[in-house]
């Protein structure tokens, strides 16, 4: 269940939010006059998911690549790579 605070809570309560980021990395949503307004996280959960949306990412080009049949066999590509090593 997410944990949702007011805004007033963020500036008064910084510390104990801060530190339920750190301790859960989760999220904490910030509410500004009873509607969502932010969702605030620590750096570290912050790189993680960045992270996954730049893999995500890379995986759909991998799969775009393969529908477009831009794809060599596997042997080819290592032997190009060990050719690469050698010089």
């Amino acid at each position: 269940m997410p944990i949702i605070r007011s805004s007033a809570d963020l500036r008064n309560c910084y510390n104990e939010i801060s530190n339920f980021c750190h301790d859960y990395s989760e999220p904490v949503f910030i509410t500004k006059n009873g509607k969502g307004d932010l969702a605030v996280m620590s750096i570290e959960a912050y790189e993680r998911l960045m992270g996954r949306f730049e893999l995500y990412g890379l995986i759909q080009e991998g799969l775009e690549d393969v529908a477009a049949g831009n794809t060599r066999p596997f042997s080819e590509a290592m032997s190009d790579l060990r050719g690469r090593r050698k010089k």
